[in-house]
């Protein structure tokens, strides 16, 4: 049976209470401006049990100034990390953060990209953890023996920046930008060197796949607001994007939850894009 993209945090709970069960909690709480707040938090208060996954150490890999901000390592170099956290073929891996599911949607997309399909994101982190009076530790998690976690057909899709390129002019797919509104039309641009975003790309706020919970949306909205982007294309034809290759796959886990599969995403993103001689660069709404 296909394992759901959300877990509450009610049926997390009673997951770890079942000590059969073979759970893998990984906590991806992070600040793109202080790369170490992510595990200061963690030691701060985290789901007992629950391993750190940082950013840049599990989900990125070395950047070379153009290809992005949070290149992808290899398939088999994320696996091993997996593996040696505990996690095997069968674990069910549980991505939490405090960043309303920013950073646990990429461990999300990753497993499955990795060829893992028992991986959900907590529904409202760490926040809806503790709000349904669920306890927090500050111990390190007893290290788990390495598991067999290793790389299988992907449930995935990426293209690269040539395919990106190409789409700029035949306008096949419908590409979809993560980033804040003002960073789309290229304002209070600070973290990339250029500002703008990909010629014919439509914005969607990845916090928009949120509710004023920090839950996400239920999915027939979400479904709905998706097709409005699609146009009556389907979701295959559809490429996310964000600033490095982050945040869109919060878009695509809200996808996922809506039932439009086949989405693929652009790793190096806008940042891997504008990093480019040859890019095109569009400015405004």
């Amino acid at each position: 049976m296909k394992t759901s993209p959300l877990i509450s945090a009610e049926a997390l709970a009673a997951l770890l209470r079942d000590k059969s069960s073979d759970v893998l909690v990984c906590d991806c709480t992070f600040d793109l401006g202080n790369p170490d707040t992510g595990a200061q938090r963690y030691a701060e208060g985290h789901i007992p049990g629950a391993v750190y996954i940082h950013l840049d150490r599990v989900l990125g890999a070395v950047k070379t100034g153009t290809n992005g901000r949070h290149p992808l390592p290899s398939r088999e170099t994320f696996a091993q990390a997996m593996a040696a956290l505990g996690a095997s073929q069968d674990t069910h891996i549980i991505a939490y953060d405090a960043n309303g599911a920013m950073y646990a949607a990429r461990l999300w997309w990753m497993a499955r990209w990795a060829g893992h399909d028992k991986v959900s994101v907590l529904d409202g982190g760490l926040q809806a953890w503790t709000g349904a009076g669920n306890p927090v530790s500050t111990d390190a998690p007893a290290a788990r023996p390495a598991g067999d976690f290793a790389v299988r057909a992907t449930l995935t899709r990426t293209v690269d920046y040539g395919q990106v390129l190409e789409n700029t002019r035949t306008a096949q797919r419908v590409v979809v930008d993560a980033r804040a509104a003002d960073r789309f039309r290229g304002e209070n641009e600070t973290i990339d060197p250029v500002g703008g975003h990909i010629p014919g790309a439509r914005n969607r706020f990845f916090k928009e796949n949120l509710s004023a919970s920090g839950r996400f949306k239920p999915a027939g909205q979400l479904r709905g607001e998706f097709e409005a982007l699609l146009g009556g294309r389907s979701a295959d034809r559809l490429i996310h994007q964000c600033g490095s290759g982050v945040t869109a796959c919060h878009n695509l886990l809200a996808m996922e939850i809506a039932g439009l599969e086949g989405a693929a995403l652009y790793p190096g993103s806008w940042s891997e894009w504008c990093a480019q001689p040859d890019a095109p660069v569009a400015l405004g709404a």
